[in-house]
Parts: C-alpha cells; structure tokens; sequence
C-alpha cells in the first residue's frame, strides 16, 4: 500500500488516468443500466397506456433520446473532481457535455413534435388541414434556441450575451431565412382562409399539378397527378399564382356535364305533319307537341286564310330535338334535378350549331361521372336522326373518295 501511494506521489499523473478511467467505466455503466433496464422498462409500461398513445411514444424515440444525456451527465459532473487534470482541460469537457446534454434535449423535443404531427393527422381524418408547416417552424426554432445554448455553453457565457450581439444580424438573418418566413405567412394564409387542405383536387397549369394534394409542408405542396406522378409546389405559388380547387364540386355532390352537339345547319327545317305524328307518339315528346300544337294552332287562326305559308308558325326539327333532350335530361335517374339544367343553342360556327347540355350527375366518381356523360351522349347521336338531323363533321379522305374523277380534258 505504501509502494502504491509512493508510485502515485511521484507520478501524479497515474492519478489523473486512474479517475478518469473509472468515470468512463462510471458513465458506460450509467449508459448500459439506462439504456437496457430503465428505457425498456419504461417503454413496456408506456405501451400499455393508450390514452397516452403509448405505442406511438415508443416509436417515436422520445425516451431513448433522452436516455443519451445520462451519461454525459455523469461526466459533466464528475470531471471537475478528477485530481491533476488541468481546470482548462476539465472545463472544456464539462462545457461540451453540457452542449451534448443540449442537443439530446432539444432532438428529443423534435421527436415530440413529430410525434405530436402523427396523432394529429390521424384524429384530423378527413378534415384534411395540415400542421406540418408550423411542426417545421417549431422544429427550426427549437433547433435554434438550442443552437445559441450550446454556444453559450461551450464557451462559458450566458446565452443572453450571445441574444445582444444578434440585433446586428437581424437583417442577415431575414435574408439567409427569407424563403422560409415568406413560406410561413403563406402556411398561415392558405390554413386561416381554408384555401388548400389534403385531400382536396387542385388544378394549376402554370404548374403542371392536376391532382389530388397529398402533404402541405413549410415550403411546398405536394401533388399527385392523376397519372400517378408527384409535382412539388412551392406554397408561395398557392398564394400568388392562381389555381383551380375542385373541392366545392365534391362537397356538392354533383358533378358538371357541359358539352355541346354540333349540328349540320343543312339539316335543319320544318317537321311535316306526318313527323309530327310520329314524334308526338315519343312519351318524352308527347306533352310537348300537343301544347305546341294548340300554341300554333291559336297563332296561325289570327292571320286569315289569305296569308303567306311563310307567315304561319311550324315546329322545327332542331327546337323540337331541344325539347326532347330537355325531357330526357329530367327523367334520367343519375343526374341531380335539384341543380342547374338546361340544354341552350350557341352562336352558329363554322362547324355547325351548337346545342350544349348542361347539367350535373348524381355522382362525383370520375369514371362513373364519364359512363354517365358518354351514355347520355351515345343516346343523343343515335337520336339524331330520328329529327332529320344529322353533326357536323369535318370531310375526310374517305369523303372525297365518293366524288367522281377529274378527267382533265385531252
């Protein structure tokens, strides 16, 4: 024992390796208890509590993060009591166990509010407003309050020396994070006004985004596109530029059908009487070419027997189509009568009169909303020609093949 202390006293240094060999062991240890016992311990009995969201905690790293401060506690303890070691020396890793002690706290913290973001994304359901956005800002400022103490810890000063000397960097600060404070007031904007949630079906060319929104983060949108593609947004654009939001038609329920047949204008004329007995047998038309009749009937008994045929009212083909399209519309079972319906002539073009149909289905679906649509237009051709009338088409080569041969003369 006398050896010993004698070997000591002359080689102090020993001494120094000695207590610092045995607060590492001390802080392995502290780690290893921490670590295997206490955080799974506490991680089975965390997971048996559900009002907790105790499986969620677990997943999410909150204890185990801060299982790593125990040992650098340890350290940042006991390294100022470890004989011969310079206070220089000691002071400098007692100071960067303390900035570690900081970081795990504030990665910790993170770790809970991305936990947070978690449970609210899945009791928000269909409500679809996303707080991602200000999760991030959270996460940026936690980052850096814990920036400036760690700072402040590893130099040994007070972080309020270190908060007096940023008022000289404001403006380079609002440079350097320009972007995500303009992002910012863009997430408060588009959640203040419900302009954009996830799940809506948003359409902006400028973009080439025609999809269903499926993450609103701090600086952008993301999109998927109906062909399965992913366009990311900045959310800046969401505010300057604008953009179609196509959720009011699903809230609605109903979805629009507007569409026009082209008429050949050359087939246009009036009904004979024996196609108005034909038509009148129609049941969607029958009601219609009864009143017409006896409108007609009452006008042409004022002109006289001396009168023009011109100046005598008849039923048109094309009119008498409208009313027909106008019935069947009403009667069919897959569009709401409750919202707008009507079926309009447009000015005539070059490639004939337009008679458009618009009104709503019953159904927001896109594929059952295209059968409905190409089911009532299928029926609307192969109706045409019941009226004598016939759509413009534009001649093809097949057409002019019907034409006789020039033969140029000898």
């Amino acid at each position: 024992m006398e050896s010993i202390r004698a070997i000591a006293a002359g080689h102090p240094w020993i001494v120094t390796v000695f207590w610092l060999g045995a607060l590492v062991l001390a802080a392995v240890f502290v780690n290893f208890v921490v670590k295997v016992a206490l955080v799974k311990i506490l991680h089975r009995l965390i997971a048996g509590v559900q009002f907790l969201q105790g499986p969620e905690v677990v997943r999410s790293g909150i204890i185990a993060r801060l299982a790593n401060a125990a040992p650098a506690l340890v350290i940042s303890t006991g390294i100022m009591a470890v004989p011969g070691l310079p206070h220089a020396a000691a002071t400098v890793v007692r100071n960067a166990a303390n900035a570690f002690n900081i970081l795990v706290v504030a990665m910790a913290i993170a770790a809970a509010l991305g936990l947070f973001h978690t449970i609210w994304k899945r009791r928000a359901g269909s409500s679809g407003r996303s707080i991602k956005g200000y999760v991030q800002v959270a996460t940026i400022v936690v980052y850096g309050i814990a920036i400036i103490l760690m700072v402040a810890a590893i130099i040994d000063r007070s972080p309020l020396i270190l908060l007096s000397g940023l008022g000289a960097l404001t403006a380079v600060l609002i440079l350097v994070f320009q972007d995500t404070l303009l992002s910012l007031v863009a997430s408060v904007q588009i959640s203040s006004t419900d302009m954009v949630k996830v799940g809506d079906w948003i359409e902006m060319p400028a973009q080439n985004a025609d999809g269903d929104v499926i993450e609103i983060a701090l600086h952008t949108v993301k999109v998927q596109n109906w062909d399965k593609t992913i366009t990311t947004v900045p959310i800046r654009n969401l505010v300057t530029q604008p953009f179609k939001n196509w959720r009011g038609m699903q809230e609605a329920g109903g979805r629009r059908i507007k569409r026009a047949l082209h008429i050949d204008q050359n087939t246009i004329r009036h009904l004979s009487e024996e196609e108005l007995a034909r038509l009148g047998r129609m049941k969607p038309l029958r009601a219609y070419i009864e009143r017409k009749t006896r409108e007609l009937a009452d006008w042409n008994a004022m002109l006289g027997p001396g009168e023009e045929a011109a100046d005598r009212r008849r039923l048109t083909n094309i009119g008498t189509f409208r009313a027909y399209v106008e019935s069947y519309l009403k009667a069919h079972p897959l569009l709401r009568q409750d919202m707008t319906m009507i079926v309009r002539q447009l000015p005539p073009e070059p490639e004939g009169l337009p008679i458009e149909i618009y009104c709503f289905t019953n159904t927001v679906a896109w594929v059952a909303y295209e059968g409905i649509q190409s089911d009532i237009f299928d029926h609307l051709y192969g109706i045409l020609p019941e009226f004598g009338l016939a759509v413009f088409q534009s001649p093809s080569g097949q057409d002019f093949m019907r034409f006789p041969p020039v033969i140029a003369p000898a």
